[in-house]
């Protein structure tokens, strides 16, 4: 399935029992947030901690479970989200998912983790 990486099978035991332990203490560490979105349906508030990289004005986010994974298009669909990055909730618009096989804009460890589970997906949005 295009869109995905090599580990997308994790998705329920990732949200389901890694994601609640991770929200309690993520949005306070360097290189990890905890984006805030709403359902596109449900209309249900959400959060899902994530490494976030901050390069000026936008905010980064590697898409480990590809575009296809629910908070994505979610966010897309409201056109922006909330994270919240070392104690400081920001606003977030204009997002955009982009394809990067070289993965340029990540750190070297993390290039070479994104290689092991084939993340080429990138979400970048803006500081509103």
């Amino acid at each position: 399935m295009a869109g995905t990486t090599r580990i997308w099978f994790l998705r329920w035991f990732t949200t389901q029992l890694v994601n609640p332990v991770a929200r309690l203490s993520v949005g306070r560490l360097p290189g990890v947030g905890i984006l805030t979105h709403v359902g596109r349906t449900s209309g249900r508030r959400y959060r899902t901690p994530l490494f976030v990289l901050r390069r000026g004005d936008d905010y980064v986010f590697a898409l480990t479970f590809g575009s296809h994974a629910h908070w994505v298009k979610n966010i897309l669909a409201a056109g922006g989200c909330e994270v919240r990055v070392r104690g400081r909730d920001v606003r977030l618009v204009d997002p955009e998912v982009f394809v990067d096989p070289a993965r340029q804009l990540m750190p070297f460890p993390f290039r070479l983790a994104g290689r092991a589970v084939l993340v080429t997906e990138f979400l970048r949005m803006r500081a509103a």
